[in-house]
């Protein structure tokens, strides 16, 4: 029997426009809950995202709360990305019906252990195992006070991730993190990724170019970007693109002194999904190997061939669509490879199709979801 109530969403960020990782899998949920006729009544933590008309098209009512931002609370006991999404709004909404709820990230759980709401379906949906993911931010961080915050940060959310255990299930991203979590708690589904795309649009034949993109103002994709820059492209014979917002001053002075790569700034998410597709390859280092990265499955449903590190796939359940390369050296062999004579052609076109709407359908795994939901 199809599930028929209301459910409430709560999302950690704004869901429009899903041009970040995690609000990706936030917005394509949405849409595919709606079109398995979920009525969703949808709470958003507004800090910096507008309001968006978009969300309405989805769901029953949207309720925008503003994330509470005080200082003082980085010296609380609780996770600064847990207490500053506290609002007793947002509790006085919830109690208005018994309707399940659906957590957006351990961000979205504050009131997970509240006692008013025992005995209520409770889902939390797991994008990371938050306490590594902040581990490796501070790793790769240069500001002192930065990585101090993260160091702090995961400390706390080692701590803090017991209150799972008062879901009703865990609703986790990566078949990893439903290992991790399995470990501590019952009830740990694996329900892959939400993305945007219904099928696989990757072009046959050749491009001349590798592409990498992501944002730069985070530590993980500048390291990476500065790896590709550095190490592989570094006087090499094929050509380099990135994509990138928020360049670092490191990256600007790597790329100027190499000529082989051309770096664009601010492209938007049409620009960037173009290139994904017209590209010979895409080219995805990681050194952060937590949760799944949403540029991954970007390349696989829009792309050619893609080189990744085993960080970027290892656990991901995309392996056999992958060329896998962990050394400078192992990358520039799989890019001689792939630039001097590979055509992407029809065999392996077919078999991406294959791979990918067995296990990353999201009509599927909605209904994965609805599943937990009773």
């Amino acid at each position: 029997m199809p599930f028929n109530k209301h459910i409430h969403v709560i999302s950690f960020d704004v869901p429009f426009p899903p041009d970040y990782g995690g609000v990706i899998d936030v917005f394509y949920k949405l849409k595919a809950l709606h079109a398995a006729g979920i009525k969703i009544i949808m709470h958003c933590f507004e800090y910096g995202r507008p309001k968006s008309a978009e969300l309405d098209k989805y769901c029953e009512e949207v309720y925008y709360y503003p994330r509470k931002t005080a200082k003082s609370f980085l010296f609380n006991t609780l996770p600064y990305i847990v207490l500053s999404r506290q609002s007793e709004e947002l509790k006085s909404n919830l109690l208005k019906d018994d309707a399940p709820i659906f957590m957006e990230g351990l961000h979205s759980t504050f009131l997970l252990s509240s006692e008013e709401f025992d005995g209520r379906v409770k889902i939390v949906r797991t994008h990371n195992v938050e306490h590594e993911y902040y581990e490796n931010l501070a790793k790769v961080e240069r500001n002192i006070f930065k990585r101090y915050y993260f160091y702090n940060e995961a400390g706390k959310l080692k701590k803090y991730e017991a209150v799972l255990k008062n879901a009703s299930a865990i609703a986790a991203i990566s078949p990893n993190d439903a290992r991790y979590y399995s470990g501590l708690f019952s009830s740990v589904n694996y329900i892959p990724a939400f993305h945007p795309f219904d099928e696989v649009s990757a072009l046959p034949g050749k491009g001349d170019f590798a592409f990498y993109h992501g944002n730069l103002s985070v530590g993980e994709n500048n390291e990476a970007a500065l790896f590709l820059v550095n190490k592989v492209f570094e006087n090499s014979k094929h050509k380099l693109v990135i994509a990138g917002s928020k360049t670092s001053a490191d990256m600007l002075k790597a790329v100027r002194s190499t000529s082989s790569v051309n770096l664009l700034s601010d492209q938007s998410p049409d620009q960037i999904y173009e290139l994904v597709r017209t590209a010979q390859c895409n080219i995805l280092p990681t050194f952060q190997s937590t949760g799944i990265k949403l540029k991954l499955l970007a390349a696989l449903f829009s792309g050619r061939h893609c080189i990744v590190n085993s960080p970027m796939v290892e656990g991901t359940g995309l392996e056999p669509l992958c060329k896998i390369a962990d050394t400078a050296e192992e990358m520039k062999m799989s890019l001689d490879e792939v630039m001097s004579a590979i055509k992407f052609n029809d065999e392996e076109l077919m078999k991406r199709k294959k791979y990918l709407s067995e296990n990353f359908s999201n009509t599927l795994n909605a209904q994965k979801v609805l599943a937990l939901l009773g």
